[in-house]
């Protein structure tokens, strides 16, 4: 998938500026498709070129001039043949699944601060999907929107963000407690082979955890 087309089914929407644009991408699209204000500015432009888009200037007072860019007939024939076109795999490529997959040779503590990192992230996106989700359904119940709704895309990609975002809690607090155990595991452990040496040797438990 190209920005092209993520831009143009965001336009779904209904007319917007770049920046207008920028907001839509970062509350409700970047859970599929990230993209900098700068790269949405620039494909807008050359969409503009291409006669996918029209754009249309509104004077400000007190403030730069801004272009409001609409989908034109074009765009909206695009957008469409492209929604039959199969989708590549997603490649997937998250550094903190390599951190952990590496936790064993390295430092444990600091891989499960990560992971905890990653928790409060996931928890700041579903506040922010709710957020927009109560928006959307304005009071009614989700099948009742699904039915009535003009359209459900964008209903059901937030849907998809928010399940991914579940997940993430679900495994982060799976893992937490797996690491936790662990280090608990090790700890005793440690603590009991002190104990040995110590009433080997006649000293303390601290001594003999210490090496003394």
């Amino acid at each position: 998938m190209s920005l092209k087309h993520a831009v143009l089914a965001a336009l779904l929407e209904g007319e917007a500026s770049g920046y207008d644009l920028a907001k839509i991408f970062d509350v409700s699209v970047a859970n599929f498709w990230a993209a900098t204000p700068q790269q949405l500015y620039r494909e807008l432009d050359r969409l503009a070129e291409a006669g996918l888009v029209t754009a249309r200037v509104v004077e400000q007072e007190r403030r730069p001039n801004k272009r409001m860019f609409s989908l034109t007939e074009s765009g909206r024939r695009d957008l469409a043949a492209y929604t039959s076109t199969p989708p590549r795999p997603s490649a997937v490529r998250d550094e903190l699944m390599v951190q952990v997959q590496a936790c064993d040779e390295g430092d444990t503590a600091a891989v499960r601060a990560f992971v905890a990192r990653r928790m409060e992230t996931a928890r700041a996106k579903l506040a922010r999907y709710d957020r927009l989700r109560e928006r959307m359904l304005a009071g009614r119940d989700e099948e009742t929107y699904l039915d009535e709704a003009e359209r459900v895309g964008p209903y059901l990609t937030l849907m998809r963000g928010r399940f991914f975002e579940e997940e993430n809690l679900r495994w982060g607090a799976r893992a937490l407690a797996v690491l936790d155990r662990r280090a608990g595991a090790a700890e005793s452990g440690a603590a009991k082979a002190a104990e040995a040496v110590a009433r080997e040797t006649g000293r303390t438990t601290a001594e003999a955890a210490r090496g003394a």
